[in-house]
């Protein structure tokens, strides 16, 4: 019944549908194994920062909006976000995900920095990446710059908001390295935890959005971090969850059902990590 409560709070079930299982947690093992091939494309489950399970650990694949971890990354190091800026032509025309901005309002970096990251708006980042990179390909060159500064091997950027393009892939692996590096950040760590975001704009605009992270207020311990969807990506998750002394980090690419598998992998992670601790009989 707790699955089918928690399935049902995320509204990922019906109370007619089956409760998925996976199966038994393995035992610890030196090498993280691939012990839930079925989950997704590629994934990554760490416990108190070493992995344990893995899937796909080899693989570069898109990573949709994932991408905005590092655009959030480099304006948390590197920006002064409290300063307003016009929002770019073509960040007005940006596609998918977006709050609706217009070329040429007036809007502050922060408003848009948490817009980007809660309701992974791709308007919000595109005007942030235009105005700290003074242009797309000098803001991507610094992404890449970055990446490469954080060991990301398997990692390559072709824009900054993970729209499907040629060299725009990463692996489970580096998204992993990437989420920690992001969440070290308090500034993205309170804002990936938020739900809601309400602002206005300089202007006078009234903006309201939720979060697009289903876990939050409704997986115990959910934490963050971050959401993406494109057509190539498929459904894409970095999710970060903490009780008492454990802490769980799961990386989904191309995952099927990310919601309802990572609250699986996050509930065995947890047990594993309970047991791992348990004194020898």
């Amino acid at each position: 019944m707790r699955w089918l409560a928690l399935a049902l709070l995320l509204g990922l079930a019906s109370a007619a549908d089956p409760v998925p299982v996976l199966a038994q947690a393995p035992a610890p093992a030196a090498v993280p194994v691939d012990a839930y091939p079925d989950v997704a494309r590629a994934y990554w489950v760490e416990v108190n920062g070493a992995p344990v399970w893995v899937g796909g650990r080899e693989l570069r694949l898109p990573m949709a909006s994932l991408a905005k971890l590092m655009t959030a990354l480099l304006l948390a190091e590197e920006a002064t976000l409290d300063e307003e800026f016009a929002v770019s032509a073509a960040a007005a025309r940006a596609t998918g995900s977006r709050i609706g901005l217009r070329a040429g309002e007036r809007m502050r970096a922060s408003d848009l920095f948490d817009a980007m990251l809660v309701r992974s708006a791709n308007d919000a980042c595109r005007a942030l990446a235009d105005w700290h990179g003074g242009d797309l390909p000098r803001f991507v060159a610094r992404m890449n710059a970055r990446a490469a500064e954080l060991g990301l091997r398997d990692t390559s950027f072709a824009n900054a908001c993970g729209h499907d393009a040629p060299g725009q892939a990463s692996s489970v692996r580096d998204l992993a390295v990437l989420a920690r590096a992001a969440m070290a950040q308090p500034r993205i760590a309170a804002t990936v935890a938020k739900t809601r975001v309400v602002f206005r704009s300089p202007g006078g605009r009234d903006f309201a959005m939720d979060t697009t992270n289903a876990l939050l207020q409704q997986f115990e311990g959910a934490l963050g971090i971050k959401t993406g969807y494109t057509p190539g990506a498929g459904r894409c998750l970095v999710a970060i969850a903490r009780r008492g002394e454990d802490e769980v980090l799961v990386v989904m690419l191309h995952a099927p059902d990310r919601w309802w598998d990572t609250v699986a992998l996050m509930e065995l992670a947890f047990d594993h990590a309970r047991r791992a601790r348990a004194p020898a009989p």
